[in-house]
């Protein structure tokens, strides 16, 4: 999810004292290995898939153990109001970080990660594009995922944030808009009048709604032709790219769309249609294994339109698992 700034303060404020007690509280085994092995980077689920100990994206989500063992934590999920995905604890040791990544796959295309910081210090500094911040504990920030980023802690303590992936209401993304015209160095004390604070409330039962369908078993032809459209608005006219290479790419990806139509149109969601499925997803992948990974990239943030094709397109378009043996 694309903002028009870096780093998007939001008008919530909550009890980091509260909620470091909570998460302070949670047993070791809780806290899961990163699922790509960053050193010194560790989480709770609170929200995951069948609120089991996972840090999958795509099922039915659950509230896990930890999170009905954290009654704080439920309120300033709650105070959202909205339909949240994936949400965990994340820990970064001392002298540790999140090294420098773009997230590209499905799952961000229409979400947004939420941050507040529960126990953090002035060196750990959150990077993103040319911009750079110290999210204060208790504050609630935003950030574009769709640049380079990257956390760094040079300090001696343990970072702990509340991160909550959502995919936002119109109500939500208003208020983002609003908050937008604020920059990252912008300082929060000055908007008190802006920022609701979120109590805690001794015994006060909260709802929270969380998705129950964020993938199907067959992406839509209507949708696989927004995707392909997107990016190719995206890299179409990017300098930096071989004009030659950038039209056969146009060519292959959406003569894709347009067989997927037809499959989509004969097969539906039918097991009948599923081999016709792969085949088309080999296909295209086939003709990526011919390029060079960085051969054409993107305007809006000089990534590989090759992995994009991948996690955006290809693994969510059917069975993940088919591209899993893949690459």
């Amino acid at each position: 999810m694309e903002l028009s700034k870096n780093f998007v303060p939001l008008p919530f404020r909550f009890d980091a004292a509260r909620l470091a007690e909570e998460a302070l509280a949670l047993p070791d085994s809780a806290w899961l290995p990163h699922p790509g092995g960053l050193k010194g980077n560790s989480a709770v689920p609170l929200i995951s898939v069948g609120g089991g100990q996972n840090d999958f994206f795509h099922g039915r989500m659950g509230i896990t153990s930890h999170l009905k063992s954290s009654p704080y934590h439920q309120q300033a999920l709650a105070s959202f109001n909205e339909i949240l995905g994936r949400s965990r604890l994340m820990r970064l040791e001392p002298g540790a970080e999140v090294s420098a990544h773009i997230d590209v796959d499905y799952h961000w295309l229409t979400r947004v990660r939420i941050h507040v910081p529960i126990v953090t210090d002035p060196d750990v500094i959150f990077h993103c594009a040319e911009d750079q911040v110290h999210m204060k504990e208790g504050d609630c920030w935003i950030f574009d995922s769709w640049k380079v980023h990257k956390v760094v802690n040079d300090s001696p303590v343990t970072r702990i944030h509340l991160v909550v992936d959502t995919s936002g209401s119109p109500r939500f993304w208003k208020t983002v808009r609003e908050m937008e015209t604020y920059g990252h160095q912008t300082n929060l004390t000055k908007l008190s009048d802006k920022i609701k604070f979120v109590p805690y409330e001794d015994g006060k039962r909260v709802k929270i709604a969380t998705e129950n369908f964020n993938v199907t078993s067959v992406m839509s032809p209507g949708e696989m032709d927004a995707l392909v459209k997107e990016l190719i608005s995206d890299f179409d006219g990017n300098p930096k790219n071989d004009s030659v290479l950038e039209a056969k790419y146009k060519r292959f990806l959406r003569d894709f769309g347009m067989d997927w139509r037809q499959a989509w149109l004969a097969y539906g969601y039918s097991q009948e249609g599923w081999p016709h499925y792969q085949s088309l997803i080999r296909k295209l992948f086939g003709r990526l294994l011919e390029r060079n990974n960085d051969a054409v990239t993107l305007k809006s943030n000089g990534f590989s339109v090759n992995l994009v094709i991948i996690k955006r397109m290809l693994m969510p378009a059917f069975d993940a698992e088919i591209i899993k043996e893949l690459v």
